[in-house]
């Protein structure tokens, strides 16, 4: 059997790379959260795109390759492209992943779901992942929905957290708040 092996350190300065030159602004923008920010990054200019989406998965593929799971997802949007990689290459090497993506809202027509992919049973364990985490919003909606059929979400894994409040949020809940980059890796004017 294949296996799915990253070389983390050289893949994630390849993707710190990618983030740089793709998708990190220096502007001035509102974030989703309401507040104002002097930077943005747009982690789906890098996730979308061929070598942006293979390095993500790679490397979270990684970070759980130890973890007894049934599924990884996450919210839409900043979790679609992230999951479908992982679910390619977990399939190549051999030791397939089931993949979900959380909707905002429950569907308005069909079966009317809120979580599409493979149906999650009560007690399956997944991990959580998003793009960008900033107060950690979509991440406690998904705990939310999660926890109400009975899923039990072991760890929540963004590509960048922007040290807003997300780590501690989730904490709170009970849920460790993995990053690949801390902000200051990305912004170094972030350091406090």
């Amino acid at each position: 059997m294949k296996t799915i092996s990253s070389d983390f350190k050289k893949d994630k300065e390849s993707l710190r790379q990618l983030i740089l030159k793709n998708a990190y602004f220096k502007e001035k923008i509102i974030l989703s959260s309401g507040k104002e920010s002097d930077y943005y990054i747009d982690a789906r200019l890098v996730t979308l795109s061929a070598e942006g989406a293979y390095l993500s998965a790679r490397l979270i593929l990684e970070l759980i390759k130890n973890d007894p799971l049934d599924a990884i997802g996450g919210p839409t949007l900043g979790a679609d492209p992230i999951v479908g990689a992982i679910g390619v290459l977990s399939f190549q090497a051999g030791k397939p992943i089931n993949t979900f993506i959380i909707r905002k809202t429950p569907k308005a027509h069909g079966k009317g779901q809120q979580v599409e992919g493979p149906r999650l049973k009560k007690g399956a364990q997944v991990v959580l992942i998003d793009d960008v985490a900033t107060t950690g919003k979509a991440f406690l909606q998904s705990l939310d929905v999660l926890e109400s059929m009975g899923v039990i979400v072991k760890k929540a894994i963004c590509l960048v957290d922007r040290r807003e409040g997300a780590k501690e949020a989730l904490a709170e809940r009970g849920c460790a708040l993995i990053s690949i980059f801390d902000i200051s890796e990305i912004h170094p004017s972030s350091l406090r």
